[in-house]
């Protein structure tokens, strides 16, 4: 493995482990997270936090193991987007912006998604292990990942109205 496989490795795996801490966290305390995808403007808010979970665990297992990479950075990227829209765009740019926190940190997961699903998984992953990583990076892998923001803005117009000030 050389040094770039090294740093594609890692950033994948880091980006899944976030994922992943972040879904578990919206599923231990769901009733919490529905209060707040409520608070916020969503309907079905008990039912966004569970989706939500689920599918930050599951995205976030995809990208660890490198399985199906670039629909895992598709997964990533409509999450975030929805993040972004909905709360962080209000709040500019810099996280530490309080109370809704600026889009630093979703437009930097956002970007590092689209970059992993252009690069491919490395060679330590379930798509090099089947013989699949070549076929789904690149092109491929930047029209799967971008597609995430156009389930993103489905699942906006389905689900969300900007909540009253």
């Amino acid at each position: 493995m050389d040094a770039v496989e090294l740093a594609v490795t890692a950033v994948r795996v880091w980006l899944g482990v976030v994922m992943v801490a972040h879904g578990l966290n919206h599923a231990r305390s769901l009733d919490g997270t529905a209060k707040w995808f409520g608070k916020v403007g969503f309907k079905l808010p008990r039912r966004q936090a569970q989706v939500s979970a689920f599918g930050e665990v599951t995205i976030g297992a995809s990208l660890v193991a490198g399985f199906l990479t670039s629909f895992g950075a598709f997964g990533l990227i409509a999450i975030v987007s929805v993040a972004f829209w909905s709360i962080h765009r209000f709040a500019g740019l810099f996280v530490f912006n309080r109370p809704d926190e600026g889009y630093e940190y979703v437009a930097t997961l956002a970007l590092a998604a689209l970059a992993l699903a252009a690069i491919g998984p490395g060679p330590v992953s379930v798509d090099a292990a089947l013989g699949i990583a070549d076929e789904l990076d690149g092109w491929v892998g930047l029209g799967v990942a971008a597609l995430g923001v156009l389930a993103a803005a489905a699942q906006l117009v389905l689900f969300w109205r900007r909540p009253e000030d």
